[in-house]
């Protein structure tokens, strides 16, 4: 079997395809994030389907997980009270 190395991550050469459409990748016709592999063409598309990285390719914001961070932050312990 011929075996192919992406991103710290060895895959079968059939099974080393897209996480949206399943299409098999080569090593010029890929784009990891987040230990996730798509095609070119799906990367572009779930980008400009929300505009960021996270939500397009259903994930909470960054931004959002710091909002709900600092508003705990900001609450008081019950036990100040």
């Amino acid at each position: 079997m011929e075996k192919i190395a992406a991103d710290k991550y060895i895959f079968h050469k059939t099974c080393f395809c897209c996480k949206h459409c399943k299409k098999k990748l080569s090593m010029y016709s890929f784009t990891p994030l987040n230990g996730e592999f798509y095609c070119i063409f799906h990367y572009q598309q779930l980008f400009r389907r929300k505009g960021n990285y996270d939500e397009g390719f259903g994930r909470v914001q960054h931004k959002d997980r710091w909002l709900l961070k600092s508003k705990a932050d900001e609450m008081p312990d019950e036990s100040d009270a």
